[in-house]
This record gives C-alpha cells, sequence and structure tokens, in this order.
C-alpha cells in the first residue's frame, strides 16, 4: 500500500510525487489521471449541454454522458492509486527472501500480472472515455467544443501510456496463456484508438475552422 492516497493530494503536491526520486507514482498512475481528466472534460461537457433549448434532441444522450462520465473517472481516480500500489507490490515482491525461490518468484509472478491488470483496465476505461467524448463533440454544445478536443488528447494518451505499462509488465510474465490474453485486449484497443481520436479531433478542427 502507498502511504499516502495520490488523489487526494493538491495537483502541486501530486506533481512534486511524480517529480521525486521515488519510482512511483509514475506513467501507470499518471495515464489513470489523464484518463480521468478526459472523462471530467466530457461530464463538463455533457452538462453544459444539458438543459439548453438549442440541444433538446440530445438531452437524453448527454444526460447518459454525464453519468457514465461521472463512474469512468471516478474509477479511473481510483486507479491512479492502485497503479502505484501494483507497482510496490512487484518491488516488496523483489525483496522477499531468497531462502525460498519457489515462493518468492510465484510472488513476483503474481505482482507482475496485477501491474498488468491494473493499466490494462486503466486503458479499456479510457477508450471507453473516448465514446463519450465522440457524442459531445458531434452533438454537444459547441460553445465547449475545445473540451471536447482536450479531453480526446488526454483519453488517447491515457489508453498509450497505459498499454505501455501493460506491455513492460508483460516481459517478466512466464505465463503465456496470460500475456496471450492480454496482447489481444490491446490489440482490440489499439485496432481502433486511433480513427476514434481522429473523429473527434476532425469535428473539432471543423467547429474552429
Amino acid at each position: 500500500m502507498t502511504d499516502i492516497n495520490l488523489v487526494d493530494l493538491s495537483v502541486s503536491k501530486f506533481v512534486e510525487e511524480v517529480a521525486s526520486d521515488k519510482p512511483a507514482p509514475g506513467g501507470g498512475s499518471v495515464s489513470a489521471l489523464g484518463g480521468a481528466l478526459g472523462a471530467a472534460l466530457a461530464v463538463l461537457v455533457g452538462k453544459a449541454t444539458v438543459g439548453k433549448e438549442k440541444f433538446k434532441d440530445v438531452q437524453e444522450e448527454m444526460e447518459r454522458v454525464v453519468s457514465r462520465g461521472t463512474e469512468l473517472h471516478l474509477t479511473l481516480n481510483k486507479l491512479v492509486d492502485e497503479d502505484t500500489e501494483a507497482f510496490n507490490q512487484i518491488l516488496q515482491a523483489y525483496r522477499m527472501p531468497k531462502d525460498e525461490p519457489e515462493v518468492r518468484s510465484a510472488a513476483i509472478q503474481d505482482a507482475l500480472k496485477r501491474a498488468a491488470e491494473v493499466p490494462l483496465q486503466t486503458a479499456k476505461l479510457s477508450f471507453e472515455v473516448l465514446d463519450l467524448i465522440i457524442a459531445v463533440a458531434e452533438r454537444g454544445n459547441r460553445n465547449a467544443i475545445t473540451d471536447a478536443g482536450v479531453a480526446a488528447l488526454f483519453a488517447e494518451s491515457a489508453v498509450r501510456g497505459a498499454l505501455f505499462n501493460v506491455k513492460i509488465n508483460m516481459l517478466s510474465i512466464k505465463d503465456e496463456a496470460v500475456k496471450q490474453n492480454l496482447t489481444n485486449d490491446m490489440e482490440e484497443i489499439l485496432a481502433q484508438l486511433a480513427s476514434k481520436r481522429e473523429a473527434i479531433i476532425k469535428v473539432v478542427e471543423a467547429e474552429l475552422a
């Protein structure tokens, strides 16, 4: 467990934690935060649309965006700490006494799997955030179009950053079935990631032209 809850820190304190000489929080936690911010911006645009007469035809959709976006940013917030905790579990496993190599090896492998599963969850949720952003970019309040654009950039970066962390932990996982499942999940996400991001940016750029 971490000594502190990262998400309870001020922004400046969180940045200081990332910039410290400790190995975590690092890219995994930052990716989760990026996903949370992307979801929060989608919620912002949704709320800027709900209740507006001009957008009465999309009220129910925007309400769903606000509801699901709120769930996503709250869950991604939790993953900020979970990612750091997972990394710390790896360190603890490697520090176990070497006089019981099988026990130590099993603990290391369990920790590595957890450290891959957490950022994969970050990637999956951040990928889902992009669907919410597409909705608000295409049909939401045009006054908040740049918020949708920024949300897309954060969400995409969150996905890619999280997948980096999945991959680096996979390198040391020995279970080939686990590695294949992780690979399959990553490939499914990456097959659509760029197109989703580009669809949003195209809408944003057209609105700003």
